[in-house]
This record gives C-alpha cells, structure tokens and sequence, in this order.
C-alpha cells in the first residue's frame, strides 16, 4: 500500500514527538482519538507535508505503469510521453548508425536535458509551497529560549 521507507520515516517522527504531551491528555480526560485528532495530527503536519511529497514524486516520475495498463493516448502521462520520444530518437540514432545513411547526429543527450527540465518543472513550482513544513519540522523538537 506504501512504501516501508515512509513507514521508517513516520515511525521515526512519532518517536520524537514528547510523551509528556499524551500523558498530559490522558490526566486531562481526553481518549486516544481524541489526543490522536487533536494533539498528534496537528504536530504532524511536516510528516504528512513530507509523505505526501515523497508519495507525489513517486507517481510523477512513474511511467511504467502507463506503459503496461493505459491503452488509449489521450490518457497518457508526461513522463510516458518524455520516454518515447527518448527511445525513439535512441532508435533513429541506431537505425542511422547501422544502415550507414549519413544524417547529421541526433542530440540525444540535448534531448535528455531538455525533458529534465520539462519533467522537473511542476515540482519545482511545488516545492515552495511545502518547504514551510519541512522547517517546522525541522524546529519542532528545537528547545525554546
């Protein structure tokens, strides 16, 4: 269902979190769903802010499982798109190369800079709009002075 890598990472978070902010709710009369949904889950924000990254990137990137289920080409993904017209200036690039037609060279490794850019371009605009969890996630086991 997920990847055991966010599983070790949102174990480690929840680890971190104090133990004292639970006990205190459970003087305080407050059952397990309650701390849960009103103490855990707010103080989780960086790790639901990092999950959800990491889970996007992973099916941003994914172009295999287009290739295997997605049949009709108006639902195809960018990244799908991106490899086939890599593979098929790669295959060009060979066909020229053994049948010995003198075509000028084929910038396989322009191509390959430009679709980075094209492919990176969405997550690049993202990330400013996450990277403010990532510092609270950073400071929130910080000792306040």
């Amino acid at each position: 269902m997920f990847s055991v890598w966010n599983m070790i990472i949102a174990k480690s978070f929840m680890i971190g979190l104090p133990a004292e902010i639970t006990e205190s709710a459970k003087l305080d009369g407050a059952n397990d769903f309650t701390i849960f949904l009103r103490l855990i889950m707010p103080l989780s924000k960086p790790l639901v802010a990092t999950l959800s990254l990491f889970s996007a990137l992973a099916y941003w990137n994914d172009w295999y499982n287009c290739m295997l289920y997605i049949t009709n080409d108006k639902m195809f993904t960018l990244q799908y798109y991106l490899q086939r017209i890599l593979g098929s200036a790669e295959a060009m690039r060979i066909v020229a190369e053994k049948s010995g037609v003198a075509i000028p060279s084929i910038p396989i490794e322009g191509m390959k800079m430009a679709m980075t850019v094209i492919a990176t371009g969405p997550i690049v605009l993202l990330y400013p709009f996450v990277q403010r969890y990532f510092v609270k996630g950073l400071t929130i086991g910080a000792v306040k002075g």
